[in-house]
C-alpha cells in the first residue's frame, strides 16, 4: 500500500465522520433517540481514530536512531492496534451500555424527521468515504479476497479504515431500522435494541482489528511471492549457489530485514565472495525495494549437515540446510 492511497483514504473517512458525528449529534438533542447518541459517539470515536492513523503515519517516518536503530516503521502498527482499543471501549461499550439503559427505560422518539434524515445523509457519507477506501485498496490487494487483504495487508491503515467504514454503514442501517421501528409502534425499545446491536457489531470489529495489528506487532515475514523472489534473487549460479537458511522480518509496512545464509564455493576468494554478497544485495533490493535491511552471511554448503539438519520445507521464511 502507497502512503498516499493510505493517508487519502483516512482523510476521506476523517472528514465523513466528523460532519457526520455532528449531524448525529444535533439529531439526538431534538428526538432523543440513543441510537442517534450512540452513532455520534461512533463517529466521534471513529474520527480520533483516523488521528490516530495520521499520528502513527508520521511518527513512522522518523529517522533511526542508536536506540532504534531499526527505524520506527512499526509505530504505525501501535496505533493501529490503539484504534481497535478506542473502537472497542468507546465505541462498542458505550453503545451497548446506552442500548440496555434504553431497553430498561424506553422513550418514545420526538421529532423523528432529524434521526431519519441524519441516517439518510450519514448513509450517503460513509458511502462515499467507504468507496475511497475501496478504490485505494483495490490497487494493492491485487487477485486476493477481501478477508485475504486484511488478513495479510502489512500496512494497517486500509484495512483498518476498510473495517470502520463497513461497521459505520451497518450500524447507519441497525440505527435507521431502530429508530424507524421504534417510530412505526411507538415502542422506544426497538430504539434501544438498535443501539445493543450497534454495540456488538463495533466490540466485533475492534476484536478482529486487535487479532490483526497483533500478529504485526509481533513481527511478520515477508509474503509468499516476496519471499521467493528474495530466494532467486540471491542464486547466481556462480558464486552463489544456493540459499542454505533465510528469515525475513516487516520491520515497518513499507520496510523489509533479510537475514541468509547463504553457499559460496570453497575456492573463492574473500574479494570475491565480497563481490558476490554486494551483487546478490543489489539484485534482492531490484527484485523486492522495500528489502531495505538485508544480512547475508556466506557458508560452504555441506550434504551431510543438510541431512542432519532441520526439514527444509518446513522451515518458515526460506529453505534452511545447514
Amino acid at each position: 500500500m502507497s502512503a498516499s492511497g493510505g493517508t487519502k483514504a483516512i482523510v476521506a473517512a476523517l472528514v465523513a465522520n466528523l460532519a457526520i458525528a455532528v449531524a448525529k449529534f444535533v439529531a439526538f438533542l431534538f428526538s432523543g433517540s440513543s441510537s442517534m447518541l450512540a452513532e455520534s459517539v461512533h463517529s466521534l470515536a471513529d474520527s480520533g481514530n483516523q488521528g490516530l492513523l495520521l499520528l502513527g503515519g508520521k511518527k513512522a517516518k522518523r529517522e533511526a536512531t542508536p536506540q532504534h536503530p531499526f527505524g520506527y516503521g512499526r509505530e504505525r502498527y501501535i496505533y493501529a492496534f490503539l484504534v481497535s482499543i478506542v473502537l472497542f471501549s468507546v465505541g462498542g461499550m458505550f453503545a451497548i451500555y446506552e442500548g440496555y439503559e434504553k431497553i430498561k427505560h424506553p422513550h418514545e422518539i420526538e421529532a423523528w424527521y432529524w434521526p431519519v434524515g441524519v441516517l439518510v445523509f450519514a448513509i450517503i457519507a460513509e458511502t462515499f468515504s467507504f468507496r475511497t477506501a475501496i478504490v485505494e485498496s483495490n490497487q494493492t490487494r491485487g487477485n486476493l479476497s477481501w478477508k485475504d487483504f486484511i488478513r495479510r495487508a502489512k500496512a494497517p491503515e486500509l484495512p483498518v479504515v476498510l473495517l470502520e467504514d463497513l461497521g459505520a454503514l451497518v450500524g447507519l442501517i441497525l440505527a435507521l431500522v431502530g429508530v424507524s421501528l421504534a417510530i412505526a409502534t411507538g415502542d422506544g425499545v426497538w430504539d434501544g435494541i438498535g443501539t445493543l446491536c450497534i454495540g456488538v457489531l463495533l466490540i466485533i470489529i475492534a476484536i478482529v482489528l486487535a487479532a490483526e495489528t497483533k500478529s504485526l506487532l509481533l513481527g511478520e515475514a515477508a509474503g509468499t511471492e516476496d519471499v521467493d523472489k528474495i530466494q532467486a534473487a540471491l542464486v547466481d549460479g556462480d558464486t552463489v549457489t544456493r540459499v542454505i537458511h533465510m528469515r525475513t522480518l516487516h520491520l515497518g509496512p513499507e520496510e523489509l530485514l533479510v537475514a541468509a545464509k547463504i553457499a559460496v564455493r570453497h575456492d573463492e576468494t574473500a574479494t570475491e565472495v565480497a563481490h558476490a554478497i554486494n551483487a546478490a544485495e543489489d539484485r534482492i533490493r531490484a527484485a523486492v525495494p522495500i528489502a531495505r535491511v538485508i544480512y547475508l552471511e556466506p557458508d560452504i554448503y555441506s550434504e551431510a549437515a543438510a541431512a542432519a539438519g532441520e526439514n527444509p520445507a518446513t522451515t518458515p521464511g526460506g529453505p534452511s540446510a545447514h
